[in-house]
């Protein structure tokens, strides 16, 4: 078939990719482990096949933002496991439950005594719950088909063996509301001079009909549910959106969603009501009644008015805490406060107290004990984190550390938690109280070793206690005590995967937990390298090298090479040329990965650091196109030096912003013999209020819009270019119709350029018949456009 009439056929079934990827894709995957909170029980969950596409293509509906199973009263084409396995820490063999066949398994939660693990059975009809005795290695449902999962987790552990709190269905609830068969009148939205810019979003409601749909779905109770099965409902229905429960189990905190909806925002943004419940489900305490928020400010880190962030604070019986913005929630004003953090403990009948205040915006806190917390605060147009020490009775704060975000080789590590005195998570402090545990991903220029630090608390000096080393990739999950002498660790190697040990740090004496193997073999001899080269700028860049087992260019040559691209904005050249990536971890590829293409002769460069800088009060976007292009000359010129690559067969891909990334180059470069795009965005001015990190509105600087948009310059790709897109993309800013747009527009200027459009398939693909084919797409269009080339 002539290669024209070749890339303007239409597949009118599934196909499958060439072997060995067809058997990789169906070879049973690695299970998920979980270790209970008191470390005494192992529980693996094993991991289903790439589901087939008439399980992605159930019903579905797509409202407020989101996408529910009509049928089972969860989230549309949600992820689940198929099989649990359990055993006790250390010992060698597990025991199988017996669940039904076909299980699909969701929602997993320990309770906090680890005598038991809940999880949400799906079936056709709705989803149970189930709960799980360790000990005993039997799991068995406590309710029918009835919870309300649309939105977030159902159900939450009470202490002891008290039970779950769960959101369940209403009784009676009928049939949802039929769609009129003749519209009832216009849709009619209306501004009035109040600005409510907002970003691209996808799934919203369109009409009354989806209202009533909305409020059909996510009505919901709070109900009890004991270990023996018995259900008390406790309040009326309502539109729910979550419920926690206070440590010591006496108190609900409910978030209920209510009219004005919104045709331009999702559920998110809905005004909702905060209200504290007592276990009889009265409610004691509304805490805050917060109006629509369709007009936060665009700029990054402007947030909602009023009460946010609220939770119950871990270390406490019952203490409720919230953050409430100083500045008026929009991020582009001056103002020497940004955010204050409140609390209020039960029966909540005081004034709250205020224990800090941020100069940035508020990123999240860790609970100690009655003085002692980590609160982190985070600004992102100068990249700055800070952490500080605070006492929650008084006295002043202690700034602990203060840094770029993006800096990685300043990063001193997480704090360790550990279950607190009512089973939620707080810091973990050494016995005598005066030091706390990080936990460091250790980027460095010699590579990356994660290790396990001691923090005085006094000094705010650090303590090496552990770190990697050698040619395996580990790094600290779990300390088994306070004062670090026993811990958990995952390790894995280019040739191993992850597996867990337990080490005693005194005698160095180890212990294996789990014994995985690998699955796909074949990878084991592929050579994988972290390569580093610079560009013209003087910016160094780094990116993730591999080739097929055996091949060694020095003797056998250049190869066809992939290049797969992802860009990020940073504020600092030195920092954008930091190497965050270790060659000593298991990389094995799934779902639609272009590892795979090592199996059919290929070399891949992965993940080449395009870093686009703007420093001072430079916008990175401002020079996006030179710097695009200047990463990927440096890496080809590399690649190319080395003897890995010649410059007649090179291909660029990349999915969502990397998909953009790759039509951009295309456009202006003639770096690449042809482009692989899934599921991208390519004309901005359709995404016109930002962008990824661009926070400027079209309105504002439409040369920058219209610069990085390949549509625009689409008359200058004259490389085939195939582009992929899942039909139900719910991304924000990614609508199929870019994809639809940019092949009409290549067409009509006679490029050379295949669209497939994935049906049921969002943003990223998961059923087996769409990964097969894509995978096939992407062999057939390789192979044609750039091994075959001269």
């Amino acid at each position: 078939m002539p290669a024209s009439a070749q890339t303007n056929s239409l597949s009118a079934t599934w196909q499958n990719p060439p072997e060995p990827i067809v058997s990789m894709l169906d070879a049973d995957r690695l299970p998920a482990v979980s270790i209970s909170p008191d470390n005494q029980w192992l529980v693996e969950f094993e991991r289903r096949p790439l589901p087939p596409i008439a399980e992605l293509a159930e019903p579905w509906v797509a409202i407020a933002g989101i996408k529910l199973n009509p049928n089972t009263w969860e989230p549309a084409q949600a992820a689940s496991y198929k099989g649990i396995s359990v055993r006790p820490l250390g010992a060698s063999e597990g025991t199988l439950i017996h669940l039904p066949a076909g299980a699909r398994i969701r929602n997993l939660r320990w309770s906090y005594n680890s005598r038991y693990l809940s999880f949400t059975l799906t079936q056709t009809d709705g989803i149970e719950l189930w709960v799980l005795d360790v000990a005993a290695a039997k799991a068995s449902p406590l309710s029918s088909p009835i919870l309300n999962g649309v939105y977030n987790s159902p159900c939450h552990w009470l202490p002891g063996d008290d039970g779950l709190i769960c959101k369940v269905r209403p009784r009676d609830v009928g049939a949802p509301p039929a769609m009129p068969t003749t519209p009832t009148g216009p849709v009619i939205e209306s501004s009035q001079g109040r600005v409510a810019a907002t970003r691209t979003y996808t799934n919203l409601l369109e009409s009354p009909h989806d209202e009533a749909l909305f409020e059909y779905y996510f009505s919901a109770q709070l109900a009890h549910i004991s270990l023996d099965g018995e259900i008390t409902r406790l309040d009326k229905p309502d539109l729910i959106r979550n419920v926690t429960l206070s440590p010591d189990g006496q108190w609900l905190l409910r978030s209920t969603v209510h009219r004005p909806f919104s045709y331009q925002v999702p559920l998110s943004r809905f005004p909702v009501r905060y209200e504290v419940l007592n276990r009889q489900g009265q409610v004691i305490h509304e805490l805050v009644d917060l109006p629509l928020a369709d007009d936060i400010p665009l700029a990054f880190d402007s947030v909602r008015t009023g009460k946010r962030s609220i939770g119950w604070r871990t270390d406490q019986p019952a203490t409720l805490y919230w953050v409430e913005a100083l500045d008026g929630g929009d991020a582009s004003v001056a103002a020497d406060y940004r955010d204050g953090l409140y609390t209020l403990a039960a029966p909540f009948d005081k004034a709250p107290t205020e224990i800090w205040r941020s100069t940035l915006r508020f990123s999240g806190i860790i609970w100690g004990h009655d003085t002692f917390a980590m609160v982190t605060e985070t600004w992102y147009d100068s990249r700055q984190r800070k952490t500080w020490m605070i006492n929650p009775q008084g006295t002043e704060p202690v700034l602990v550390n203060a840094r770029d975000f993006q800096d990685a080789y300043a990063n001193p590590g997480n704090p360790m938690t550990i279950p607190g005195p009512y089973g939620r998570s707080v810091l973990m402090v050494s016995d005598d109280g005066k030091s706390i545990y990080l936990n460091g991903n250790g980027a460095s220029p010699e590579g990356v070793f994660p290790f396990l630090d001691r923090l005085d608390l006094a000094s705010l000096q650090t303590e090496r206690l552990w770190q990697a080393e050698g040619e395996k990739f580990s790094r600290v999950t779990r300390l088994l005590d306070h004062d670090a002498r026993s811990l958990i660790v995952r390790r894995e190697s280019p040739s191993s995967p992850s597996n867990y040990y337990q080490i005693d740090l005194a005698s160095g004496e180890e212990r294996s937990l789990t014994d995985f193997t690998d699955p796909l073999a074949w990878y084991a001899d592929v050579k994988k390298e972290v390569v580093r080269y610079p560009r013209a700028d003087g910016v160094t860049l780094t990116a993730t090298l591999y080739l097929p087992p055996g091949h060694d260019p020095a003797t056998s040559g250049p190869l066809p090479t992939v290049f797969w691209v992802y860009p990020r904005e940073f504020k600092d050249r030195d920092v954008a040329s930091q190497n965050t990536r270790s060659e000593h971890t298991f990389t094995r590829p799934g779902r639609t990965s272009v590892l795979f293409l090592l199996t059919q002769g290929y070399a891949v460069l992965s993940g080449p650091t395009m870093p686009i800088i703007g420093e001072e009060d430079a916008e990175p976007n401002d020079t996006y196109i030179e710097q695009l292009v200047s990463s990927a000359e440096a890496a080809v010129d590399y690649l190319v030096e080395r003897g890995v690559s010649d410059r007649t067969r090179l291909a660029i891909g990349g999915h969502s912003y990397g998909a953009f990334t790759a039509a951009n180059l295309l456009a202006h470069s003639d770096l690449f013999q042809a482009g692989i795009a899934r599921s991208g965005a390519y004309n901005r001015t359709l995404t016109p209020f930002g962008f990824q990190g661009e926070q400027r509105t079209f309105w504002e600087t439409p040369e920058t819009y219209l610069t990085m948009s390949p549509f625009i310059s689409v008359e200058k790709i004259n490389e085939p270019l195939l582009l992929i897109h899942g039909a139900e993309d719910n991304n924000s800013g990614t609508y199929p119709m870019q994809s639809s747009r940019m092949y009409d527009a290549m067409k009509g200027l006679g490029g050379t350029v295949r669209y497939v459009s994935l049906p049921a398939e969002g943003h990223s693909y998961r059923s087996r018949e769409a990964v097969g084919h894509v995978l096939w797409e992407m062999v057939q269009w390789l192979d044609q456009h750039v091994k075959g080339s001269d």
